[in-house]
This record gives structure tokens, C-alpha cells and sequence, in this order.
């Protein structure tokens, strides 16, 4: 499918944004440092900010966060970095020139927007979106300004995915794929309690801030510290998790375009006040006659991650630390080849190649946003209850 097109009525607005951006974005000569800023100095935003400065023509100039305790450790290892708690004064910043978003899912899609808009480039975290038809507008806004967009997907960069997609899905090793089984079970991060510090809300804390698009509600420790857990926030662990892993598959395949989902589970055992389910199965139907499914539980009974291919001439199981490959033939050994580097670093690096040359990157924001779509699709099926059929070029769901 190619990219969403761009209505009329929003043609102008778009253009005079472009104008804007244009005239903020700085032309980068071989030798010229990039400047970085972070929006959202959480533990994951922190730790892919320092995934940037090991390259030495990265500098962070710029951190915000809605709580002032985070900004100040992140600008703890960014000597000379400015802090702010409110990201468009950060976007006023004109010496920047890529931004590094890294907030809840529920502020991906304004941050982004405003980013790209101001004529930055941006490396936003999965998932790029909360909802399927913000999407779009993301997607636009990153067209409209010419700006690089790289989404968190770091499997993309991983050079053992790659390698195993070119030698045993492209090859026809693998034969007809018929199923790509997706899990992650034990995922801590869904499982975090707010220290005792937050009972009462700090008051360097701006709790009407982070909320932003998302209806009042009165302070939650909880809540906050622990925002994957709630369905106003995120999509739980099928954003979260699925959305890397049916990535991959989309990748290997070379398919984005479910055409149907179906989902079941629900809060089990963890009855915290969450509202994401503990326990989930998704399956997502394609057209060329195959499927996808997910299978997730916060229950410490399971652990691990991973993907399986299954063919009718063997099957190839794919993690973050290494692929296996064994064929169909009787007695056959399994193929195993491993990598010890982070995709998280080969992603840094996709994207600040791209910076430079101005080609679309390895997890491009339209990768990103059909990921996310097939991932929202799974969790509409969840809390609707019912099978979805959805028209894949259109993004809509249609009547069964």
C-alpha cells in the first residue's frame, strides 16, 4: 500500500509547516556534530540517549521530562545539556537537529508531530501510535517536512535477522510458510511498583502534563510509574511486545496487511487496578494464506521471547541473541548462529547514516505505523470480543 495521501483541506496547513520546518533544520556537512534531544528521560530514554553519545559526532544538548527528578539525572550524563518540562520549548531549541522521543505511548504521536514539524529529525519508541488512525498524521507530517523518522523496531538493523531472512526466507528454504508464532512471557516491565516516594505526588512532578490527551484523573503513583499496565496509556503487552515482534514477521514476509484478528484473554491473576490484560492471544489472518498469532502471560510460570517461522520444508526460530534453522528432513541438525550486539546499537546507527544522507531508514515511520496497526487491530478484538475483518489498504474494519 503506498503512503497515506494528503487531503486538500490540510494541504496548506501541512505546506506552512514545511515552510517552518525548513527554515529551522540545519544542512549537516560531514564533519558537523548532530545535536540531540530527549523527550522522556525514563529508563529506556536514558539508556538509548547513551546509545547515541558512543558515537562521537553525537551531542546531547537538549532533555525534558514532565518530572524534574528525571530531567536532572539525564542531564547528569549530558554535561552542558539544557532541561526543560514541557517538550515544544525544547523544539524551540534551533540548534537541534534530531530528537530522540522516548514518553508513554499516548504522547508519541503529539511529540512526534510537533518534532517533525519544527523540522527535526525523529527516533521515536515503539509504539508509534495509540490508536490506528493516528497514525496517518504521523506518516504525513514526516513527508510534508522531508524529515527522517526512524521507529524503536531495532530488529530491523539487527544484522542476524537480516542475515536469516536473506539465507532462509528469501532463499525458499523455509518452503510455504503457513504460521508465524510470536511470544513473550514474564515481561517485567508490565509488572513495576511505584516506589513509596510517589504516595504523595511530587511537587516537581507535572501530573496534568503527562496525562495531556488523556481524560483527568487524580493522581496515581501507580499510574504513572507503571503506565503499560493501563489501557488509557498504552496497549499493554500487545503494543508493547507485539508490535516488535509482528515487525519482524512483516519484515521477513514482506507483508504489513492483515486481514483479520481475533483475540482472547483478560486480567487473570494480577488485580492491581490494570486494565491491560496480564494474559493475551492474538491471531492475525493474511492474505497468500498464512497467519500470525501472539501469545503473552505475566504469570512467573513462563519466560522468554522469541519468533517462529513454520514451512513445509523446515522451520526458523529467531530471538534478540540468535537464530535457529532445521529443516523437514529426517535427521537433520539444527543450524544455529548467534550475536552478541545490542539491534538497539545497529539501530542508532541506521538512523544516524540516514541523517546524514536523507534516505528513509530501516524502521521508516510507515514501517512503524503498520506494525502498530496490526498490534491495535489484536487488542480491538480483545475488548470488542468479536472477530474483526479489516481492509488492510484502506485501514478500516469492515461488517462481517
Amino acid at each position: 500500500m503506498p503512503d497515506q495521501g494528503i487531503h486538500r483541506r490540510d494541504f496548506a496547513r501541512m505546506a506552512a509547516a514545511s515552510i517552518t520546518a525548513a527554515s529551522y533544520s540545519r544542512i549537516l556537512g560531514a564533519n558537523d556534530r548532530v545535536q540531540l534531544g530527549l523527550i522522556g528521560a525514563g529508563g529506556r530514554g536514558v539508556y538509548v540517549m547513551g546509545v547515541f553519545q558512543k558515537n562521537e559526532k553525537v551531542q546531547v544538548t537538549a532533555v525534558c521530562d514532565v518530572y524534574a527528578d528525571r530531567t536532572d539525572k539525564a542531564l547528569g550524563r549530558a554535561p552542558g545539556a539544557k532541561g526543560f518540562s514541557d517538550h515544544r520549548k525544547l523544539l524551540e531549541t534551533k540548534e537541534l537537529d534530531v530528537v530522540l522521543i522516548a514518553t508513554p505511548d499516548h504522547w508519541h504521536a503529539g511529540t512526534t508531530i510537533d518534532a517533525l514539524n519544527a523540522g527535526k529529525d525523529v527516533y521515536v519508541e515503539k509504539p508509534l501510535s495509540l490508536t490506528i488512525e493516528e497514525g496517518p498524521a504521523i506518516v504525513k507530517a514526516a513527508r510534508v517536512n522531508d524529515r527522517v523518522c526512524q521507529v524503536g523496531m531495532q530488529q530491523r538493523s539487527g544484522a542476524h535477522y537480516i542475515q536469516a531472512k536473506e539465507e532462509y526466507v528469501k532463499s525458499g528454504k523455509l518452503g510455504k510458510i503457513t504460521l508465524a508464532r510470536t511470544w513473550w512471557h514474564g515481561n517485567g516491565a508490565h509488572l513495576m511498583k511505584a516506589p513509596a516516594a510517589l504516595s504523595t505526588q511530587p511537587s516537581n512532578l507535572d501530573w496534568a502534563r503527562f496525562l495531556g490527551p488523556v481524560k483527568w484523573r487524580d493522581w496515581d503513583p501507580q499510574q504513572y510509574w507503571n503506565f503499560r499496565a493501563y489501557l488509557d496509556f498504552g496497549g499493554g503487552q500487545v503494543t508493547d511486545l507485539f508490535t516488535h515482534w509482528i515487525d519482524v514477521v512483516h519484515m521477513f514476509l514482506d507483508q504489513d496487511n492483515p486481514i483479520s484478528a481475533v483475540a482472547a484473554g483478560g486480567v487473570y491473576h494480577y488485580q492491581d487496578g490494570r486494565t491491560a490484560p496480564d494474559t493475551i492471544n492474538v491471531v492475525l489472518e493474511y492474505p497468500n494464506d498464512w497467519m500470525s498469532t501472539f501469545e503473552a502471560t505475566l504469570a512467573p510460570g513462563l519466560r522468554g521471547a522469541g519468533v517462529e517461522f513454520v514451512g513445509t520444508q523446515g522451520r526458523l526460530f529467531i530471538t534478540r541473541s540468535q537464530f535457529e534453522f532445521l529443516s523437514a528432513e529426517k535427521g537433520a541438525q539444527p543450524v544455529v548462529v548467534k550475536s552478541t550486539i545490542d539491534q538497539t546499537i545497529e539501530h542508532v546507527a541506521n538512523f544516524l547514516d540516514c541523517v546524514q544522507s536523507r534516505k528513509r531508514p530501516n524502521g521508516d515511520v510507515y514501517i512503524g505505523h503498520r506494525s502498530a496497526m496490526a498490534s491495535h487491530l489484536g487488542n480491538i478484538a480483545y475488548l470488542q470480543k468479536r472477530r474483526l475483518k479489516f481492509d488492510p489498504d484502506r485501514e478500516e474494519i469492515l461488517p462481517l
